[in-house]
């Protein structure tokens, strides 16, 4: 199964870049970086170093590209036959250890993280043809997207 990661709107360099490593080390074809989330060079050209220093020189070895838009990418996607899952708690969402059942049929996947303070919203969910969530047992609501993209991806391969 191809894997993709759109990272929408993510505001840390670092949590970009580690996410770069995670998509390296389970396989991801491409990342998609959507409206304001760095990216490892800048619009002239110049190298993100927060980003490329948490990336560990992944960036340089997981294709990647920049769009402005999470609709358009999307429609993109799904026009290429991408299932699209979008990552975040909501009342809709399944546990995310189901992904692999939900898209068992399915070549080719892409897997979208929203800003780590407001996630994914409302119409950015109804994009995706699933939703799913993490189980959060503490008191805290939610993870570091980081963390959380890396919980996913290896439950995926």
């Amino acid at each position: 199964m191809e894997i993709v990661v759109i990272l929408n709107n993510i505001r840390s360099n670092e949590n970009v870049g580690s996410i770069f490593r995670t998509a390296d080390a389970t396989g991801v074809s491409k990342i998609i970086l959507c409206g304001y989330t760095p990216a490892p060079v800048d619009r002239f050209g110049r190298e993100n170093r927060g980003l490329t220093k948490a990336s560990l020189g992944a960036e340089k070895s997981v294709e990647w590209e920049k769009v402005e838009n999470l609709n358009s990418i999307i429609e993109r996607l799904k026009i290429e036959r991408y299932k699209i899952i979008g990552i975040e708690q909501d009342k809709v969402a399944i546990d995310y250890r189901k992904i692999k059942q939900q898209v068992a049929s399915s070549k080719h996947l892409a897997i979208v993280f929203g800003n780590e303070v407001d996630g994914l919203s409302k119409q950015d969910l109804e994009l995706c043809d699933v939703v799913a969530e993490l189980p959060m047992l503490g008191n805290k609501e939610s993870l570091n997207v980081s963390v959380c993209a890396g919980v996913v991806l290896y439950s995926l391969i």
